[in-house]
């Protein structure tokens, strides 16, 4: 198939108001969708064809924040509820040979060390941690302006450990 000067202006003309290069193909007749591509990018046609409608784009980017803010919320609700409750059990250390699937196995101290050890608190249902480590080991992302709540969130922790 041969471009000729009228099927290059049919291209131009179709392609700035924004058909899809399947639509220009059956249009011009003759030639495939990919032959219109090749042809609209060595003529430095503008890649960006002309979106249907802007107005869905907004409602998903809307739509979008909105699901963000829940799961940030009830993230950050997980980790306070933990924070809450006080009632930490305490440490009971365990040596990688004692440590079963219920045992906190978040470890202490150095693996080269001799005082090394695991937590071997209760662990939470699903999690390798107990409720103090978990804490530890699962941050909740947040923001720059929420560097206080991280800052008070690690001395309530590193209180914790030291009464434990």
């Amino acid at each position: 198939m041969s471009w000729n000067d009228e099927k290059v202006a049919k291209l131009k003309e179709l392609w700035g108001k924004g058909n899809t290069a399947s639509q220009i193909a059956e249009i011009i007749g003759g030639i495939s969708r990919n032959a219109v591509i090749g042809k609209a990018h060595r003529l430095n046609l503008s890649a960006k064809i002309k979106t249907r409608s802007t107005s869905t784009n907004r409602n998903f980017k809307d739509y979008n924040q909105e699901n963000n803010d829940k799961l940030k919320k009830g993230r950050k609700s997980k980790f306070k509820s933990l924070i809450i409750e006080k009632d930490f059990e305490p440490e009971n250390p365990k040596q990688l040979e004692e440590l079963d699937e219920n045992s906190c196995k978040w470890p202490i101290g150095h693996p080269n060390e001799k005082t090394f050890y695991f937590c071997g608190r209760s662990s939470l249902k699903d999690f390798s941690y107990c409720k103090l480590h978990l804490l530890y080991a699962y941050q909740p992302k947040g923001k720059k302006e929420d560097n206080n709540d991280k800052e008070e969130l690690q001395n309530y922790i590193e209180k914790k450990i030291q009464s434990g």
